[in-house]
């Protein structure tokens, strides 16, 4: 995790830079945020993981990570109008679903692939 977060500075300091050079200061605080509460969404996908490699003990610890993604998401959703990145919104907002769906059936360890995937991809909109 720590590569990754090291990975998420450079991308935000890069996003930072580029939108202050391309549309300013309002388009550089934008940027952060998106980037922000990408990472954010990083940290409650680890979480979710986690929580699905010990459903047998706390169920209640995936739908509590589920929550702060899907937070997180309708954050980003509603600060931007970027359509790469409201693309990976409803990418991730569908695979959130999915891994609701999944614990609700029974499934103790559904495959949060899609949600890591998802989660990813967001970054990749935040940071160009």
């Amino acid at each position: 995790m720590a590569a990754s977060r090291g990975r998420l500075a450079v991308i935000a300091a890069t996003a930072v830079l580029t939108a202050g050079l391309v549309g300013g200061c309002d388009a550089a605080h934008k940027a952060m945020d998106c980037v922000h509460t990408a990472d954010t969404i990083a940290d409650s996908v680890t979480r979710l993981q986690q929580a699905v490699e010990n459903a047998a003990h706390d169920p209640e610890q995936a739908d509590s990570a589920l929550d702060a993604i899907e937070r997180n998401v309708r954050k980003i959703g509603d600060r931007t109008d970027d359509a790469d990145v409201n693309e990976a919104v409803d990418d991730l907002d569908k695979a959130v679903g999915n891994v609701r769906t999944a614990i609700r059936n029974g499934d103790r360890t559904p495959d949060v692939g899609p949600v890591t995937d998802a989660a990813g991809e967001l970054t990749k909109g935040c940071a160009k």
